[in-house]
């Protein structure tokens, strides 16, 4: 008996995990920060408070994005249906004999994300509309019945839930992933909907939008919760943290970075690798439960993404000098890993 209850304990509380996880994570609130800190410095007017502000605007947008992405699949039903219902009024007008294969539109994936409350309340309060992305939705029509996944799909004996849950996941890796079209219709849709970013995260997101269509079953419900934006408060609170001790430590951050450029000429530094350089210092400087090499290793992946060919480089290097005679000068303490 104690073992079932333990069990069912653990049960319990893994299931519970699994339905809180959350989109925004340590990579992508070090992402904002970043971003952020960089209009922050580039715009001499701007106030710790208006950064904090952009911040919070920054993670509220890219749920957004999230939302916005899933809500593709109802778009695209409705384009298809549409299709459909103009194919059927031809066949009327010239006396013909067509019948409609309607797989695609009956999808039961589809349906479900359509039913969803989350996904229907959050769409409504902020207003997301397509009306300035539909072109993107008539591309992605024409090129996924063109498709060889859709053709199969379209034409197989048999339609099982995993086959409809299969057509959607290869519609967002092969379609969207990458796909210009979406990106043009995202800028679009970031003017007239006031967001920022969307371009730049829509593969990231779009990879959130596939975790997500993993976990629906044949039985979800519309209640079935979707992905939070964090984990919990203390994630927003990290985000906050980062940006309030990069700005306050930005005069020492700087000094320290100019003291250890043996070998770098100082004007050809990108912007970016000081505003990346001096962010990880005060990742590692103030945030003790985070360990040294998961800091450094996080940075130098996002000088990858976000700068030069060779920021990842000076980016190790200089945080390897600075770190190594601050250690020499008893300043600095944390070791390489967290007990």
């Amino acid at each position: 008996m104690h073992f079932f209850c333990t069990y069912a304990f653990f049960f319990v509380t893994l299931r519970g995990f699994l339905l809180r996880q959350s989109m925004i994570n340590r990579t992508m609130v070090r992402t904002r920060v970043i971003q952020t800190l960089f209009a922050y410095y580039k715009d001499g007017d701007k106030t710790p408070g208006t950064a904090r502000k952009e911040l919070r605007k920054s993670f509220a947008d890219t749920y957004d994005l999230y939302f916005i992405l899933l809500d593709f699949a109802n778009q695209l039903t409705a384009y298809a249906q549409q299709h459909i219902e103009d194919q059927i009024g031809r066949a009327r007008a010239t006396h013909a004999n067509w019948q409609p294969n309607r797989r695609f539109v009956s999808n039961r994936l589809a349906q479900q994300l359509f039913d969803n409350r989350a996904l229907r309340s959050r769409i409504s309060e902020q207003h997301l509309a397509w009306d300035s992305g539909m072109q993107a939705v008539s591309e992605v029509y024409r090129q996924l019945t063109e498709s060889d996944f859709y053709r199969q799909y379209m034409e197989s004996d048999t339609c099982t839930y995993e086959d409809d849950k299969r057509i959607w996941r290869q519609i967002y890796q092969h379609l969207l992933t990458n796909s210009e079209t979406l990106a043009d219709a995202l800028d679009e849709m970031e003017v007239v909907l006031d967001k920022s970013n969307w371009t730049v995260d829509a593969d990231i997101v779009l990879s959130y939008v596939i975790k997500t269509i993993k976990r629906f079953k044949s039985d979800s419900t519309p209640d079935t919760p979707l992905l939070e934006m964090f984990d919990s408060e203390d994630e927003l609170q990290f985000a906050i943290g980062l940006l309030d001790k990069a700005i306050e430590g930005h005069a020492q951050y700087e000094e320290l970075i100019n003291n250890h450029l043996k070998g770098w000429d100082a004007d050809r530094i990108a912007y970016m690798d000081r505003v990346l350089a001096e962010t990880a210092l005060a990742e590692i400087l103030h945030f003790e439960d985070i360990a040294l090499t998961v800091s450094l290793n996080e940075y130098i992946e996002l000088a990858k993404t976000y700068s030069g060919d060779k920021s990842y480089m000076f980016l190790n290097g200089i945080l390897t000098e600075i770190l190594r005679d601050m250690r020499n000068e008893g300043k600095f303490f944390k070791v390489l890993t967290v007990k």
